[in-house]
């Protein structure tokens, strides 16, 4: 029988410290503020160790980016990684194009699609993100890249890296906090 996980409240919210299944209202969980980038809630470990210890399988999270905020920096990954946009419009910058995304669109990115998000519209883009862990810690996960496309978004790495201090020197580090009220749209608005 596979026991039920304890959550622990460490000051920013709620995170697993045992392994086995559980149940966590996102709004509960441990958010991070990752300044230029929104906000971020890692549902399957933030560090390594916790992603190799209670989620070895499968990366989840959930980010919020206001218009004109990235995601993150351009790249790619060995790993397939799959993407819903729960709210919002949003801009997908894959392959050195853009693409509009709304509500509902799915992005789909087998290994090796250099990829990379933006808020867009008139409010936050939430966006669901998900991605297979199964070769990343053998190395390499994958490449940070620098495209024109990404730049014009604040989206592209100054060149092309695995260095990911280098990739994300233009942002403040993140910071942990508790989920704010109106962070994520309420039952009506998804």
């Amino acid at each position: 029988m596979i026991p039920e996980a304890v959550l622990e409240d460490i000051g920013p919210g709620l995170v697993p410290t045992s392994p086995g299944w559980f149940v966590l209202n996102v709004r509960e969980g441990r958010w991070f503020d990752k300044p230029g980038q929104g906000h971020a809630i890692s549902l399957t470990g933030y560090d390594e160790y916790e992603a190799e210890t209670f989620f070895p399988m499968l990366g989840m999270s959930i980010r919020v980016v206001s218009p004109g905020e990235p995601t993150g920096t351009y790249h790619w990954e060995t790993e397939q990684e799959d993407f819903l946009v729960l709210a919002g419009e949003g801009v997908l910058i894959v392959e050195g194009e853009e693409r509009p995304l709304k509500q509902w669109d799915f992005v789909h990115c087998p290994p090796g699609t250099k990829h990379a998000f933006a808020g867009a519209g008139d409010g936050p883009c939430v966006i669901l993100c998900a991605s297979s862990r199964q070769f990343q810690k053998d190395g390499p996960w994958g490449f940070y890249c620098a495209d024109e496309t990404a730049a014009r978004h604040n989206a592209g790495s100054p060149e092309d890296t695995q260095d990911g201090e280098l990739a994300y020197a233009r942002f403040p580090p993140s910071q942990p906090m508790r989920y704010r009220d109106g962070l994520l749209p309420d039952d009506h608005g998804v």
